[in-house]
């Protein structure tokens, strides 16, 4: 099969979840993380999309936290523009941070009732 033609199969089983056995891999990106209205964070940031457009996003630096104590930050898809937003701790916590919807004026960002998240 050539490469274009697998690629296209690779897509079209990929919905069914049958053509992602690969580990995810972060890429680069740049976040915003607001809460109560104030800059917790901004600059670079690891990025990993997971299934249906959720994803998550950690800080470049393995030994230092975004912010207080919050390694990471999981934004799980429930249905179109509706999104649950979590916050991992540096212990290992699970935080919920709560609902979230995507923003009408800036696709890139999470707008939660005292949180924001962007990420481009």
């Amino acid at each position: 099969m050539t490469d274009r033609r697998l690629k296209f199969f690779c897509v079209g089983l990929l919905g069914l979840g049958i053509c992602a056995t690969s580990p995810l891999q972060a890429r680069s990106a740049h976040c915003l993380i607001q809460s109560s209205g104030s800059t917790d964070f901004k600059g670079s940031c690891d990025f990993t999309a997971e299934r249906g457009g959720s994803f998550a996003v950690s800080s470049p630096r393995s030994n230092q936290p975004f912010f207080a104590n919050i390694d990471q930050i999981s934004v799980t898809l429930l249905s179109p523009g509706q999104a649950e937003v979590r916050g991992l701790t540096t212990v290992g916590i699970n935080s919920r941070w709560g609902p979230a919807r995507r923003s009408r004026i800036d696709r890139a960002c999470w707008i939660g009732t005292d949180f924001k998240i962007c990420v481009w």
